[in-house]
């Protein structure tokens, strides 16, 4: 297990059920410190958690009165710790989905490259559903074109590393970015102001509810949200593509 004072683990939390402490003892496991922010939780995760860090010194777990979206758990998150010092955070889902082994690699590549962001491609298995799997393709193709194919292997894995004064200039300048599309702007925002994407390959796990598996993700209204997130940021991309051009012509980006 590694011990850290620039690179902490951020846990954004919503009603993840009996998942979030498995998650959160892996990721203990691997590293620390790990933080959990839990966004107005109301299945009684809270209580749990907070016993969880009255034995651990390494885990301290944050509480939004109410449920204010991902992006905003990660905002709170980010500003404790730039507070504190940190100059990165990897963030990871706390349903159990993504894979606790790999923080020690993904914070390694960090520390090679604190001027990019690492961030996870999902390699799935057979428990991925069919139409998320499909349907993520057309995030990925929209994030590349407003990037000029930067190079964003994967927008809407949550699982990744992001340089804590970059995404906290980026966040406080937007009124978005706050629910389920923080991550697909965050990516493509951080990409327009020269960050640089690296893509490290990262297994990914569906739960069923029979295996303690919560998932709050709704196709209609998801999708009319990325849809709305993609038609802001293209908007954007076109304001910005002569400077996108003209970076990719200079090499930088």
């Amino acid at each position: 297990m590694t011990v850290s004072t620039t690179h902490l683990v951020l846990i954004p939390s919503y009603n993840p059920g009996q998942k979030v402490y498995e998650t959160v003892r892996a990721a203990r496991e691997y590293w620390a410190p790990v933080w959990v922010v839990v966004d107005g939780s109301t299945d009684g995760s809270a209580e749990g958690l907070l016993a969880m860090a009255a034995e651990d010194a390494d885990l301290q777990v944050m509480i939004l009165p109410h449920n204010q979206g991902k992006g905003a758990a990660v905002l709170h998150g980010l500003e404790q710790a730039a507070a504190a010092g940190f100059s990165h955070v990897l963030t990871m889902d706390s349903d159990g989905q993504h894979p606790a082994e790999r923080i020690p690699a993904f914070m390694a590549e960090s520390c090679k490259q604190p001027a990019a962001m690492i961030l996870g491609v999902p390699v799935f298995d057979a428990s991925a559903p069919g139409l998320r799997v499909k349907g993520r393709r057309i995030s990925n193709w929209w994030a590349n074109l407003e990037t000029l194919w930067a190079g964003i292997g994967d927008s809407l894995f949550g699982f990744r590393v992001y340089p804590v004064a970059a995404l906290r200039q980026v966040m406080r300048h937007q009124p978005w970015m706050r629910h389920f599309d923080f991550d697909p702007e965050a990516v493509v925002r951080l990409c327009w102001r020269g960050i640089k994407p690296v893509n490290l390959p990262a297994p990914v796990r569906y739960f069923c509810a029979e295996e303690g598996g919560v998932s709050h993700f709704r196709y209609l209204r998801d999708n009319v949200l990325l849809t709305w997130m993609h038609t802001r940021l293209f908007v954007g991309f076109m304001l910005r593509l002569p400077v996108l051009l003209a970076r990719r012509v200079l090499g930088r980006c």
